[in-house]
């Protein structure tokens, strides 16, 4: 038995569910929050998705079939958070989701949690004009690391489609960066 097996079970039974949680918590509170930090920029916004995150767990295990990594069940509830709290703060705000991505990079300067530099702001700028799944999938794979099959299952995609996805990115990114530089010179 896995040891997230015996987690789920540990969460599943209501003598140790309360000290399973916490061990969850503790186990993937980071990774989560990077994740949602790649998607929603800001530290704030990361903090808040994620408490909406573990509450979606903590609700839901039951839920939880074991067809997938339990981490990678937990992906998929943080990325759907974080989208719906992106789609949420458009339309409060009244723009597209395009729009807010911008705001949200020219908001990363003032964040005093951002400890990039301009490459990493320049980066960012490229990644905003990105459609969704694209700036998703690049998020997973260059800041997280992950493999295409564990993507597949977060986000319940073909790995060749995200493969696709990763490339396309990748070349929007290059070109806005390369006319990024030219503008400079």
């Amino acid at each position: 038995m896995s040891a997230d097996s015996i987690l789920v079970a540990q969460l599943r039974d209501p003598k140790s569910r309360e000290a399973a949680f916490r061990e969850l918590v503790l186990r993937y509170q980071e990774r989560l929050y990077w994740h949602i930090r790649g998607i929603v920029l800001s530290h704030e916004d990361a903090d808040d998705v994620l408490q909406e995150t573990f509450i979606k767990v903590y609700r839901n295990i039951d839920s939880f079939k074991g067809e997938s990594k339990l981490y990678s069940w937990m992906y998929r509830i943080a990325t759907n958070e974080a989208l719906s709290f992106l789609k949420r703060t458009a339309k409060i705000r009244g723009g597209s989701s395009e729009a807010l991505q911008q705001h949200l990079v020219q908001n990363l300067q003032a964040d005093p949690y951002f400890d990039g530099g301009q490459a990493e702001l320049k980066l960012q700028e490229a990644l905003a004009g990105l459609p969704e799944k694209q700036r998703l999938v690049f998020n997973m794979k260059y800041f997280q690391e992950m493999k295409y099959e564990e993507m597949s299952e977060v986000l319940d995609t073909s790995v060749g489609s995200l493969k696709a996805s990763y490339h396309l990115a990748v070349k929007k990114i290059e070109k806005h960066l390369k006319a990024g530089l030219l503008e400079r010179h």
